[in-house]
């Protein structure tokens, strides 16, 4: 099943909206059974936030601004069984989460549900399950463990890196080849020629769609190219999503600087790149998501 033109599908694992380190710790060094035994003991324990819950908030109060059939919808997707799986819902409703569809696989890996859900984005805590749903076309990222945010106002702030992330890693790929100069000569020569799109061009079509539903000033979604560009190489970026009639409110070209103040500037809810450098510098700012795509993530 394709992504449903009719709404916007986050899917989300059941680590990246709690935190379910302690009950992790159990099943790694106690095994299955325990693990179990654990999460049922507890089930009318209320989980804590995790790293995607603010984002998850956000997102689903979009549907209470805009009125009328849902426009927006998130699926849980665990590793749990149904079972041990019940301490989430709880937790769910305890929060106030509008989250009624779920696939919970027993210890399988749940990405094969991203296609028949229609999901246009998937956020895990395993890196395995996340390169699996890139493979099959859909935005996906490993969330990486970070510190603490504050979120200032009910704004949905997303923020992309740019190459092999919304585009391909074809300019990349010169960069890693040839060094820095012969990347901007490079870009310099193909300003006028449109790159190609990447893992997340999508889905920042599928938000740009959101978006137009509400007018300039009263959108509670803003979207952010945060990249290592420069001028000269930034001439392409621009010209690219012009011909895809594509539009991000802000486009912060940084000549290398490290992204971290900038993201937290702009206040983002989550920030995807592909570069694991990045993210780990990132993280300690804004929640951020590693894109496991593109030649800074081939195997060696």
């Amino acid at each position: 099943m394709a992504a449903r033109p009719d709404k916007l599908v986050i899917a989300i694992s059941s680590r990246a909206l709690f935190n379910l380190g302690e009950s992790h710790r159990v099943f790694e060094e106690q095994g299955l059974q325990a693990f179990s035994r654990y999460q049922v003991e507890r089930e009318n324990d209320v989980l804590e936030k995790g790293d995607a819950f603010p984002l998850v908030e956000k997102f689903l109060k979009i549907n209470e601004l805009l009125g009328g059939e849902p426009r927006v919808e998130v699926i849980l997707l665990s590793r749990n069984s149904a079972d041990t799986g019940l301490r989430v819902f709880n937790s769910i409703e305890h929060y106030g989460l509008d989250i009624t569809r779920a696939a919970f696989c027993n210890g399988e890996s749940p990405y094969r549900y991203i296609g028949p859900f229609g999901c246009n984005l998937f956020l895990s805590t395993d890196g395995l399950d996340v390169r699996r749903a890139l493979e099959q076309g859909v935005a996906a990222a490993t969330l990486v463990a970070g510190g603490s945010r504050a979120h200032r106002d009910n704004v949905l702030r997303f923020a992309f890196d740019g190459d092999a992330v919304i585009f391909s890693d074809e300019a990349e790929k010169i960069y890693k080849r040839d060094g820095l100069a012969a990347f901007t000569e490079a870009e310099r020569a193909s300003a006028q020629e449109p790159l190609e799109g990447g893992p997340f061009k999508g889905f920042l079509e599928a938000l740009q769609k959101l978006q137009a539903e509400f007018g300039l000033d009263t959108c509670p979604i803003r979207t952010a190219l945060v990249t290592a560009r420069s001028a000269p190489a930034h001439e392409r970026v621009i010209r690219t999503l012009r011909a895809w009639n594509i539009r991000v409110d802000e486009s912060v070209f940084l000549g290398g600087l490290p992204k971290g103040e900038f993201l937290r500037a702009f206040g983002a809810d989550v920030f995807f790149d592909d570069q694991p450098t990045h993210c780990a510098s990132a993280a300690e700012h804004v929640a951020t998501g590693h894109v496991p795509h593109g030649i800074a993530n081939a195997e060696a």
